[in-house]
């Protein structure tokens, strides 16, 4: 024999390379891996052999996700190794050894004993008694994921490793503080009616089911956000049902593109004078009711708000969501004037607001309009927030009379009666209250002879339900509808439909005015997280006018003459 072959050190070496390739073919030389393990779709509760819950039993499968730890799932996904009927499922391991956890990795085939168990639906082994190494063939190709899910393919799709084959749109981030999941699907919706929903839709989940996870998953590394609109492709992860929703658990970074970034500011709407509906979302001086919840929250909450009124440089603005007190809206009409640049505000205060707990409101810049009449209020007992009217001339300009109105919301069904047939609870209301307007403003053309109206506010409506309809059917223009494109033409983002709530509406002599529409997407496509009492209401990300509150403004460009 060769004297190099009888060194002790290349046969320690050769020893130790076999003892590297045995491993990896057949695992840990001391698992004792059985030859008839039960198919994990006998263990899943699925097939003629199905195994009931409460069952000991040793599966075998190949790890294609894993996420250990409280903060995570505690524990792994294991899919069925080619040869075996097809199979997928969780294993809950939160007491496994050090020696067991180090087995647990993607690619590695094992063994587990436990009992089967379903947790909020998803079939799972509990009880883990042993996890043994039996073979490293490597994680399996993921399966192609065709959208949308149905019920039939839980016992097919259950437990799979997937990977969607194009791009998907975040629809909704609504949850993404509270449970780091986002909406997707292929296509943004914008809905014209409340019973309008996505139909191809898919949680992408943080592979945890802990609240408030910190760090929030998900966000841009440049902007530090993550907002309705943006994309992600080709998104690879372990596919579950679990709390009624279709989930995907990454087991790769999701690959995301900011498809829809913050602007920074309006479109330019042209005109003499602008104009501009904005919700400010619970303005209230009173801390702890409906508003900030302290003196800190209400000074983020002015922060944003005024560096939005600053990019808006509106001439006129019809405030919803004001205090009910005259107080809010001065407060808020000072606090302009004083930190903005250009001509200072003045709030309209005076009349009827009725008896909720929040108001409708005009603030303008006398440099810039002159309120000729008004303000009248009315005082129709369908409205519990009166809208508010007021007649006004630009500088060198012919009058316009413009009403701002809150129409009630789609919130606080009843049991009976004008429940939700389709365009959420109160439609009959809400569509009284646009008859009632209507009248309302009938009668104030009647009395200051001018017919340039602007119908301006949150109608709590979207585009195709009957309040708008009743408007439209008037004469009134919907401006939104008229001079935006459909991709943005939405001011509010609800369980993934982005859609209208705020318009401007304008009689036809109105309507020839309108220099020009744009609606600014600073506040409904943004994480709540970053609300003014949000969990991140200090982050960096907050800076400026976004999340300032839950609606976008509109603006308007209008002309002093005809």
């Amino acid at each position: 024999m060769k004297d190099w072959l009888m060194r002790k050190d290349v046969l320690w070496g050769a020893g130790m390379a076999a003892l590297l390739v045995a491993y990896l073919a057949f695992g840990d030389t001391a698992d004792p891996c059985r030859d008839e393990p039960v198919p994990l779709a006998a263990a899943s509760g699925q097939g003629d052999g199905a195994i009931p819950e409460g069952e000991p039993v040793t599966v075998e499968g190949v790890v294609t996700g894993a996420f250990p730890g409280r903060d995570a799932l505690n524990g792994f996904f294991m899919q069925a190794p080619d040869g075996q009927p097809p199979g997928a499922l969780f294993v809950y391991a939160p007491g496994l050894t050090e020696a067991e956890r180090e087995r647990v990795r993607p690619g590695h085939l094992l063994q587990v004993t436990g009992v089967t168990a379903r947790f909020h639906g998803r079939p799972q082994i509990g009880d883990v008694e042993t996890v043994y190494h039996c073979g490293a063939p490597g994680r399996p190709e993921p399966d192609t994921l065709e959208l949308p899910l149905a019920d039939a393919d839980r016992d097919r799709l259950e437990g799979r490793l997937v990977r969607y084959p194009g791009t998907l749109t975040v629809i909704d981030n609504y949850h993404l503080g509270r449970y780091g999941t986002l909406e997707l699907a292929p296509e943004r919706l914008i809905r014209g009616r409340s019973d309008d929903q996505p139909g191809e839709r898919l949680l992408l989940d943080d592979g945890s089911y802990r609240a408030d996870p910190d760090p929030v998953p998900y966000l841009d590394d440049t902007s530090g956000t993550r907002r309705a609109g943006d994309r992600v492709h080709a998104p690879v992860g372990v596919l579950t049902f679990a709390f009624d929703r279709w989930r995907l658990h990454p087991v790769e970074p999701p690959r995301f593109q900011a498809a829809n970034p913050r602007p920074e500011a309006p479109a330019s709407v042209s005109g003499d004078v602008r104009a501009a509906a904005f919700n400010v979302e619970n303005y209230f001086l009173t801390l702890g009711e409906r508003g900030a919840a302290d003196a800190d929250a209400l000074e983020r909450q002015r922060a944003r708000l005024l560096a939005a009124l600053q990019g808006l440089d509106a001439d006129l603005l019809a405030l919803v969501e004001l205090e009910n007190d005259a107080a809010a809206a001065e407060d808020l009409a000072e606090r302009a004037s004083a930190a903005l640049d250009g001509p200072e505000y003045r709030a309209v205060t005076g009349g009827d607001t009725g008896s909720d707990a929040i108001k409708v409101g005009f603030a303008y810049r006398p440099d810039r309009l002159t309120l000729l009449e008004g303000p009248f209020r009315d005082t129709a007992s369908v409205h519990n927030r009166p809208p508010q009217a007021a007649v006004f001339r630009p500088v060198d300009g012919e009058p316009l009379l413009a009403v701002v109105v809150h129409f009630k919301a789609k919130v606080g069904c009843p049991d009976t009666g004008d429940v939700d047939r389709g365009q959420g609870c109160w439609n009959r209301l809400r569509t009284r209250q646009a008859d009632a307007l209507l009248d309302f403003v009938g009668r104030k053309v009647a009395r200051t002879g001018v017919d340039d109206v602007l119908l301006l506010g949150d109608f709590n409506s979207y585009a195709a339900e009957d309040p708008v309809r009743r408007l439209e059917a008037a004469d009134y223009l919907n401006l939104v509808a008229d001079r935006l494109p459909p991709e943005s033409q939405y001011s509010y983002v609800f369980r993934g439909g982005a859609g209208t709530l705020d318009y401007g509406f304008a009689s036809e002599s109105m309507a020839a005015r309108v220099a020009g529409a744009t609606i600014w997407h600073i506040n409904a496509d943004e994480p709540p997280v970053f609300g003014v009492d949000g969990r991140l209401s200090d982050a960096p990300a907050t800076d400026g006018p976004y999340r300032a509150s839950d609606h976008d403004p509109l603006l308007l460009g209008i002309d002093a003459l005809h």
